[in-house]
């Protein structure tokens, strides 16, 4: 690994005692504030093409299947990219990993502005989705190493801190929204220029980060969170395991703990199922709203971000429950999903076009909750060494199967057999989702159990 990417050594000058508590919580804010608003970035330049997808269409000459190749292929590049990714975010710098990745995948956005030719939209695509590999596995891998799952003397336990985090896909999404809008107030109604502000935007924020953030605790003087809160990470054969890095090699890690792992791979199960119903309806919303629900194409761009900004208060309310419920988090996941499948029920069966937004901005919320949640509980089935390897295999799957079911899937399917065909795919794999979480919910109670009986 190149050398600026490498892990900062431990502090040879510690952080007196007293002072501990007061750095800590610094710190804590710092972290939380430089892996949102890195995320946001991330989701600038990852969701142009969606939210641009009637405008490409139309200026390019673009079926919609064509569109949901090309939006498939960041499924394809992005489920490979954050296996390899994130099991070297494990062993890397995080900030400076994170960072490094949206300036190359902004680098790489700006390019889509310079060609209309289907074959290099794809080319570029993968090579985007690539680059976007390197920013969840990092950002949850910075929460893990800042925040307990009690959040004893802290700012605020895991899930708060890890919804809070996760919304900024949400806020992304918005801003998404708001630099085409920029854009246009700039530069007319150039699409190569949406690219090129998104970019632009996000090379700014990508500077920030480096600056505002940093590498584990022990780098910056202070006690690992397990050391400072008594947070406890997982059991393995009875024991807690614990540590921030390891020697084991990334072969012995992967059997250890993510393959033999079934709460590993239960969770996974639930987040895939939980991504065809998210890409499944976020990355359609121009489309459906425009083409089913008679929406103006404008009024449906704007809701594509609506949608995902709405759901930001009530992600982090519902994070901050599961740390009252002391981390059993599939409790609200599975109270989540069932209110998800009564909004999807409505939403396609709805006509009147102010019911279909108020659907929208409280279906947002139960979404994206479960989404979050399950990305964090991926995390806490596993040592804090083997977090950024989780987060690469729940993301492998996630995007490999659930998002390119969600679009390259459904965009066929819908091209073929219409809109009700392509709902029903949502509807299946809603209720495989909300099956996994009560396999999750019983086990995760047998393992608090165990963890907080030590």
């Amino acid at each position: 690994m190149l050398e600026f990417l490498k892990p900062a050594p431990d502090a040879e000058i510690k952080v007196p005692k007293e002072k501990v508590p007061r750095y800590f919580k610094i710190w804590q804010t710092r972290i939380l504030i430089s892996t949102v608003i890195i995320y946001i970035g991330y989701y600038i330049v990852r969701l142009i093409f969606t939210v641009q997808q009637n405008d490409i269409s139309e200026a390019y000459g673009f079926s919609m299947g064509q569109i949901g190749t090309i939006l498939s292929m960041f499924g394809v590049g992005y489920g490979i990219s954050k296996l390899i990714m994130g099991t070297l975010a494990d062993r890397s710098n995080p900030n400076r990993y994170v960072a490094t990745g949206l300036i190359i995948s902004a680098i790489i956005n700006a390019l889509y502005g310079a060609t209309k030719n289907f074959g290099v939209i794809l080319v570029l695509m993968l090579l985007n989705s690539i680059m976007q590999g390197m920013g969840a596995a990092a950002c949850q891998r910075l929460v893990c190493l800042w925040f307990g799952r009690k959040g004893k003397g802290s700012i605020m336990a895991r899930g708060t801190a890890f919804a809070i985090w996760s919304s900024a896909h949400n806020a992304g999404a918005f801003m998404c929204v708001a630099v085409i809008s920029l854009s246009g107030l700039l530069f007319g109604s150039s699409l190569q220029w949406t690219f090129w502000t998104a970019s632009i935007v996000s090379i700014l924020i990508a500077v920030t980060v480096l600056v505002l953030g940093g590498d584990r605790p022990t780098s910056k003087g202070l006690p690992t969170i397990e050391e400072y809160s008594g947070d406890k990470v997982v059991v393995k054969g009875g024991e807690i395991v614990e540590g921030e890095v390891t020697n084991d090699s990334v072969l012995k890690i992967f059997f250890e703990y993510i393959l033999k792992n079934k709460l590993v791979w239960a969770v996974i199960l639930a987040s895939i199922s939980i991504y065809v119903v998210r890409y499944g309806i976020m990355s359609w919303i121009p489309n459906y709203l425009v083409n089913v629900k008679g929406f103006d194409n404008e009024n449906a761009k704007w809701l594509t971000g609506i949608f995902e900004l709405a759901a930001v208060p009530g992600v982090i309310i519902i994070g901050f429950i599961t740390d009252l419920l002391k981390g059993r988090r599939a409790i609200m996941v599975i109270i989540s999903l069932l209110t998800m499948l009564a909004c999807l029920i409505t939403y396609f069966a709805a006509t009147d076009q102010n019911l279909i937004i108020i659907v929208l901005l409280i279906m947002g919320t139960f979404i994206y909750a479960p989404a979050t949640i399950v990305g964090l509980m991926v995390n806490e089935a596993v040592p804090k060494f083997a977090n950024g390897m989780s987060t690469g295999t729940m993301g492998f799957c996630q995007y490999l199967i659930g998002e390119v079911t969600a679009t390259l899937v459904i965009g066929w399917v819908v091209e073929a057999y219409g809109w009700d065909a392509g709902n029903i795919i949502v509807y299946a794999f809603a209720g495989i989702a909300i099956i996994a979480s009560i396999y999750i919910l019983i086990h995760q109670n047998r393992m608090y159990r165990k963890i907080d009986e030590v």
